[in-house]
This record gives structure tokens, C-alpha cells and sequence, in this order.
């Protein structure tokens, strides 16, 4: 086993930060991440080594992505510099950590379009279309770093099968994929101090709606 008495805890990886967690600062429960652990080896492009930029910043930005999902208090999330991080996506507005816990991660990192509305979710129901949508899971990896700290500018993979309907549209069952770039302004311990996304989110939901707006309510 590595030595990771020096190594800071969100640097351990996803499982680490989740058995580190006390039981009462889930939503929920501990989420369980036995499908990427299964799916992510045959399905990835790419292979990082440990301790490779690429592996590094792709276990930062798990450990991220489980604490804005499944810890409800920012207070406890180690992946960030949370009393001054901020995110925003395509140069919009930006987002604080407080905005992503009361928000959610995907009202916050997919906005207002034709396909989506923010306004028609709440934290627990935007989960809930995007699980129903990729039973399979919906799976994420870094393909390269373009540029080390503190200033990490990285290509990223999002992909899952669309095997669930989609709030009313039906599954195709097949392959959806999405690439964009992000860059990540990273305190001296590595930890996330602001992180700006690119990538178009409306060439995603499209392929989910076959190109059809989703319909307004009310």
C-alpha cells in the first residue's frame, strides 16, 4: 500500500474523501461508485499512469464532482478553496460554491436553453432526469493537460449510453459523447480556486431530444 500520511486527503482520490466523510454530511447516503470502477477501464481513450498530471487533475475534479452532488454543506468539501471558489461556464455568470449547493451542478454548469430550464428543477430532480437518462451511468475523464499549475488548462470526455427517456423523449440506446476544455485556477496544495468550462451544452441536449426544444410548463 502507498504511504499516504503526506499526501492531503482530496489528492487520495474519491473513495478516500468519501470514507473520510462523517455519515451526517451526506444528502443522503455515501454514493456508491461501483459502475465507474466497472465501466470506466474498457470504455475510457485514454490510460494516465499515477501520479501523471492528467490522473491527478482527473481525481481532483472526481472528488469535486461527488462533494457538489452528495455533501449538502460547502463547509466540508476539501476539493476547493471553498470560501472564494467560483465557476462559470462559455464566459457567463460565475458561481460560488454556496450557488452550486442551493443550485445543483447541472443548473449551475448547464444554464437556460431551448433544452433545459433551470427554473423547472430543484437540486433532487435535475439528478433525477440526468440517472433516468443514462441508467449506465454518465462518465467523465480527462484526455490532456494542456498546462501544469497553477493554471491547469485541460481536454475532457463526458460519455454514457442513452438507454432512459429523457424528460418524455424516448431513448435511442446509443453512444452519447460531449468534449469541451476547462481551466482551473489551483491553490498551492491543489486544491480548486476557480474553474472555467467550455463546451456546448445545447449539442448535447439535442442529441437527446432528437433537436427538439423541450416544451415550456404552463
Amino acid at each position: 500500500m502507498p504511504d499516504t500520511s503526506e499526501t492531503p486527503l482530496w489528492l487520495q482520490g474519491r473513495e478516500a474523501v468519501i470514507a473520510a466523510a462523517d455519515p451526517s454530511e451526506w444528502r443522503e447516503k455515501a454514493p456508491d461508485y461501483h459502475l465507474s470502477h466497472v465501466v470506466m477501464p474498457r470504455e475510457r481513450t485514454t490510460r494516465h499512469a499515477p501520479g501523471q498530471l492528467e490522473a491527478i487533475v482527473e481525481s481532483i475534479v472526481q472528488v469535486f464532482e461527488m462533494e457538489v452532488s452528495h455533501k449538502k454543506d460547502p463547509a466540508t468539501w476539501v476539493s476547493m478553496v471553498t470560501e472564494t471558489f467560483r465557476t462559470r461556464i462559455n464566459g457567463g455568470a460565475w458561481a460560488s460554491a454556496a450557488d452550486i449547493a442551493e443550485q445543483g451542478s447541472y443548473n449551475v454548469l448547464i444554464g437556460d436553453s431551448a433544452f433545459y430550464r433551470r427554473e423547472d428543477e430543484s437540486f433532487t430532480s435535475q439528478h433525477h432526469v440526468f440517472h433516468t437518462a443514462f441508467p449506465g451511468g454518465f462518465f467523465w475523464e480527462v484526455q490532456e493537460v494542456l498546462s501544469p499549475p497553477p493554471v491547469v488548462t485541460f481536454k475532457w470526455r463526458h460519455w454514457g449510453d442513452f438507454t432512459g427517456a429523457y424528460k418524455g423523449f424516448a431513448p435511442s440506446g446509443e453512444r452519447v459523447e460531449m468534449y469541451g476544455m476547462s481551466v482551473a485556477k489551483v491553490s498551492d496544495d491543489l486544491r480548486l480556486e476557480e474553474v472555467e468550462h467550455f463546451y456546448d451544452p445545447n449539442a448535447f441536449l439535442a442529441t437527446l431530444t432528437g433537436g427538439c426544444p423541450v416544451a415550456h410548463s404552463g
